[in-house]
Order: C-alpha cells, then sequence, then structure tokens
C-alpha cells in the first residue's frame, strides 16, 4: 500500500488498518534502515563482508514480510469484524457465529505474533550493527532499534488484546507463553543495548 494511502486509511474513522498494520509497518521501516546501515558497514565498521551480507539479505527479507503483514493484519481483523456480523437469530446460527468468532480472534493473533518475532531479530540486527557497523550510521541504526522495539510491543499488545474473547484455554495458555518468551527475549537484548 501506499504509504501516503495508508496513513490516510489510518486516520480514519474505520477500524482497520490500525495498531496491529502500523506495528507492522514500524517494523518493515526498522528493517529498510537495518538493510541501509549493513550497506554502510560494508567498507567501515568491524564486521566482515559475510557476516554484512548475510544481516542485509536477512533484513531484506524480514521487511518483504513485514510489508505483506500490513496488509494482512488489516484482513485478519476484518475476519473478526465479519464474523460479528453473522446472524445470530436461531442456535444454529448463533452456534456458527461463535465458532467463527473464536476462530477469528485465534488468526488475529497470527500476524502479530509475526511482526513480533521479526522485530527481535531486527533488534539484534540493529544491537549488532550499533556495536560493530558504521559508526557514521549510529543514529540510524539506533532509530531501526527503537523502530523493531516499537513493532515489538505494538504486536504483543495486538496479541494480548485478541486473546481476551478466546475461550479456547489451552490456545490461550499457549499464546500466553509465547508472549512471555518475546518479553523475555526482548529484555535479553535491551540489556546488551550499545
Amino acid at each position: 500500500m501506499e504509504i501516503r494511502r495508508f496513513l490516510e486509511k489510518l486516520s480514519s474513522d474505520a477500524p482497520t488498518p490500525g495498531g496491529g498494520s502500523a506495528s507492522a509497518l514500524a517494523g518493515a521501516l526498522s528493517a529498510s534502515l537495518v538493510e541501509m546501515v549493513a550497506g554502510l558497514s560494508k567498507k567501515k565498521g568491524s564486521l566482515n563482508l559475510q557476516e554484512v551480507k548475510e544481516i542485509k539479505r536477512k533484513a531484506s527479507a524480514i521487511r518483504r514480510r513485514l510489508h505483506r503483514a500490513v496488509d494482512e493484519d488489516a484482513k485478519s481483523y476484518e475476519e473478526v469484524i465479519k464474523a460479528f456480523r453473522l446472524p445470530k437469530e436461531t442456535e444454529k446460527q448463533r452456534s456458527y457465529r461463535s465458532r467463527k468468532i473464536q476462530k477469528a480472534y485465534q488468526k488475529a493473533t497470527v500476524i502479530p505474533r509475526c511482526v513480533c518475532e521479526n522485530a527481535l531479530k531486527l533488534m539484534e540486527f540493529s544491537q549488532t550493527l550499533a556495536l560493530k557497523g558504521n559508526p557514521n550510521a549510529l543514529s540510524d541504526i539506533k532509530v531501526a532499534g527503537y523502530l523493531a522495539d516499537a513493532a515489538l510491543k505494538g504486536g504483543l499488545v495486538n496479541i494480548e488484546i485478541n486473546l481476551g474473547p478466546i475461550k479456547d484455554r489451552r490456545f490461550v495458555q499457549k499464546m500466553r507463553l509465547v508472549i512471555k518468551n518475546l518479553k523475555r527475549k526482548r529484555e535479553e537484548i535491551r540489556s546488551q543495548r550499545a
């Protein structure tokens, strides 16, 4: 989606795109900056050329994935809205509607989880490049790290909010463990910050 159009849609009173899409975009912006700084670190910094190329390659894949996630997150939440609009006059309709709502909420945790997992990788790359990359690009890579952290925190809040209505206790328990591990990994990375 074109940036101006996305910002206009985001600022509208429509429920999508929302915070999940904005989190994915923050991650994609972070990945772009990681790619840029990796490129600028080919000749300056203490990383060898292979390490720089590997970070750049991985960041490029993450950027493409998170760019797709901007639209995917909006579509997944639109499924929640669509499920709530299903008819509920008969018991059969209510039962079907309830199952569709539950399934939609579960699916609505998938993209934010993807955003979180990729944001953690970007935080690690940012950390590495801040310590060993081109020192002239330190501010750029620090911004990349902050954007990755914002993407991660946004993804976490979206997972948590979508878990609220889910009745499947095993699914909720599994996702709470995922959240706990994501938060732990975030703190480990932040404790090593340059």
